[in-house]
């Protein structure tokens, strides 16, 4: 859809940003809640963008080719709603009338999933604006996949993000983390429409936030304008002057844009314009009325659409679906002359796997020791080798962490030779996010949403508790984003408990949705990436610093192969020598050789003993009745859990006779084989706490 750089702002035009407006006020006035007073300031704006800026297609929402728009300040998720309503992408006058209610498709922030047209969810602030960094990063890869030679401009993979931002946004780190990234990365294709309204929950934002955003943003290596929009009888030299702004951001190819649109909240209210009221609750009858009298609109009429305003916003289809033929024009010859790309994109747009993706995949000799952070390093080159669109980093601790994919080059936007990880590319392999977790979640997740490309990104395991928001939000919209979190335990040694994660395991099992798995040898490691290529939904990959025993399947009778194990969550490692066992053993990560050693005591004395490897609980649990009772059957009462963290996990699983051998408090200094001594992680403390959970049983 081309943008006119002559500009036309008819009458209609204007009458639809009043509708907007309305609808704004009415849909928050009939559920008694919500946020009017920006999505009425913003309505201009929101227009102008859906009209005559967005390349996008109403009748094919996920079209390959479309801009993405992003609404960071979420709580003004009627600043979506209305425009996928006035553009036609299904939702109705119904739904609006429905707003933050029982199974609306108009819930009180946008959903993504949920409602059509809607890209990702927002509502924490600073969120979306990230994720939309993470758009504009995968744009620029999935061009260099599938079109790297074509002229700037002339690609079908050539497009923008938008994102409107707010005060509240810029306010939170994660978007000065993931700005500053977008900065470095000289990320040309986005755009960000600043709201700059001076007003929050707590009133005028001169309370707490009085810096110069647009001189920070300069300095971040942003291109940077401002637009006011405060005329007093009207707005349309306020919209000419924000069009032109958006034609100068999209002429600027160089460097990510923001414009400033100083705007006044709920505008025109006449008592609460300009107030922390009109920010997040419903103006009143009163006020609504006299809003409405100010627009022209009758104050006795409810969600008022004339029918020339839906005829000429939902205009906008056909203009979308023209840029859609024009779009396929060129994909089509981009098809033709490239079959073989053309083939990869079928397959990576359908999330498919090559036959044979896996056939490569490391393994790793019984008897020997690697720490999981060095078979997962060995995972990503096979992995990195079979599919193209895999591509990540690390947080600034590749080498800890394991994660560059040797060869791929530093995704860069210039080209360079050489360097310690042998160069760069703007279309390279190797992400690096700086020490920014936060960032490196948010763009994760913009990233895997914007399609056609499997990202992952690695830190210690004790700073996911800066990446938890993403984390949170990954699951809530099960998109695939994959963490590589190292140094996942005391295990770790002298760093001291700073860096050692003893609460992580049970808060990240705690979140729904989540996939979180800690492998307990080189292999288990190998068959987690596995599992996590194959499947949906986000996956965090705790992974050991220290090295750990490859385990001796064959010597310990494994009924399972490794693969299947893991992927079931959790699988009979070890059985009882004679029999049914009387005691078993569930062991994760570093600590399943723990539970292999208590085994061989227990046994030695007569008792037959079960040990079960669970790397992933919410795998386990994800398995029919039948297949979990074969693992853990419940005629079997004594039972025992080993990690070196806190147990909280665990006690659903051992039952009220069962024991846990955890860890219940911060670690220490000092190397990780005293640490796991002096804090009873041992097998001797698994020993006799399946004698005691025994005893138990017996009574």
């Amino acid at each position: 859809m081309s943008t006119p750089t002559s500009f036309e702002w008819t009458e209609l035009d204007r009458r639809t940003v009043d509708t907007v407006r309305v609808l704004a006020m009415d849909s928050v006035q009939k559920v008694g809640n919500g946020h009017p007073g920006t999505a009425m300031s913003l309505a201009p704006a929101a227009t102008l963008l859906f009209q005559k800026h967005l390349r996008h297609d109403p009748s094919d929402a996920k079209w390959a080719g479309r801009d993405r728009f992003v609404l960071s300040p979420g709580h003004s998720s009627l600043t979506l709603y209305i425009q996928l309503y006035l553009s036609g992408y299904g939702l109705e006058l119904a739904d609006l009338q429905s707003f933050r209610t029982w199974g609306s498709l108009t819930p009180g922030h946008p959903e993504h999933g949920h409602t059509t047209g809607v890209e990702t969810t927002t509502g924490p602030l600073g969120q979306g604006l990230a994720n939309a960094v993470g758009m504009a990063m995968a744009a620029r890869f999935e061009r260099g996949l599938f079109d790297p030679d074509a002229a700037a401009g002339e690609s079908p993979f050539d497009h923008r993000i938008y994102c409107f931002a707010s005060d509240g946004d810029l306010e939170e780190g994660v978007t000065s983390e993931a700005s500053s990234i977008a900065g470095t990365q000289k990320l040309g294709n986005l755009v960000v429409i600043y709201d700059d309204n001076h007003i929050s929950i707590e009133g005028d934002t001169k309370v707490a936030f009085t810096e110069d955003v647009l001189a920070r943003y300069e300095a971040y290596g942003w291109h940077t304008q401002s637009v006011e929009f405060t005329s007093p009888n009207g707005y349309d030299e306020d919209v000419e002057s924000l069009h032109q702004a958006v034609l100068a951001a999209e002429a600027e190819t160089g460097r990510p844009s923001i414009i400033r649109l100083r705007t006044i909240i709920g505008w025109p209210a006449p008592k609460l314009q300009n107030t922390g009221k009109a920010h997040g609750s419903a103006l009143g009858e009163a006020e609504v009325a006299a809003t409405k009298q100010v627009l022209g609109f009758d104050p006795e009429q409810h969600f008022e659409v004339a029918d020339e305003v839906l005829a000429h916003a939902r205009a906008v289809a056909e203009r979308g679906a023209a840029a859609h033929r024009e779009w396929n024009t060129g994909y089509e010859a981009w098809r033709a002359a490239n079959p073989q790309r053309a083939a990869d994109f079928d397959r990576i747009s359908r999330r498919e796997l090559p036959t044979g993706w896996d056939a490569k995949l490391p393994s790793f000799a019984a008897g020997t020791e690697v720490a999981t952070r060095k078979a997962s390093e060995a995972a990503i080159q096979a992995i990195a080798e079979q599919l193209p669109e895999f591509w990540g980093g690390s947080a600034d601790l590749a080498e800890s962490n394991n994660t560059t994919i040797k060869g791929g080059l530093s995704f860069l936007p210039y080209t360079e030779e050489g360097g310690e990880f042998g160069g760069s590319s703007p279309y390279g392999r190797i992400l690096h996010f700086g020490i920014r977790e936060h960032a490196m979640g948010s763009i994760l997740n913009g990233i895997v949403l914007h399609g056609n490309t499997r990202p992952f990104g690695g830190t210690f395991l004790v700073f996911s508790d800066y990446m938890r928001p993403a984390v949170r939000l990954a699951s809530l919209m099960h998109v695939p984003a994959t963490y590589v979190w190292t140094h996942d335990s005391i295990g770790l040694g002298e760093d001291g408990p700073t860096h050692q994660p003893v609460e992580h395991y049970a808060a990240l099992r705690a979140i729904p949705g989540f996939q979180f798995v800690r492998p307990g040898d080189a292999n288990e490691t190998v068959a987690a990436w596995k599992a996590t290529i194959e499947q949906d939904g986000p996956v965090g990959l705790a992974l050991t610093r220290q090295n750990l025993p490859v385990f001796d399947r064959d010597a310990l009778g494994t009924p399972v192969g490794v693969a299947e194990g893991v992927k079931r969550g959790g699988y009979v490692l070890a059985d009882a020598s004679a029999g049914a066992p009387q005691v078993i053993l569930i062991g994760t990560g570093s600590e399943v050789q723990l539970a292999l050693a208590a085994r061989e005591s227990l046994e030695a004395s007569g008792v037959p003993t079960r040990v079960v490897s669970m790397p992933c609980v919410e795998w386990f649990d994800a398995q029919d009745a039948g297949y979990r009772e074969s693992v853990l059957p419940a005629a079997v009462k004594a039972r025992v859990a080993v990690e070196a963290g806190v147990g909280q996990s665990w006690y659903r699983f051992t039952g009220d006779a069962g024991r846990v051998v955890s860890l219940e408090h911060f670690g220490a200094s000092a190397a990780y084989q005293k640490l796991f001594t002096e804090f009873g992680i041992t097998a001797e403390a698994v020993e006799a706490a399946a004698r005691d959970s025994l005893a138990a049983v017996a009574g």
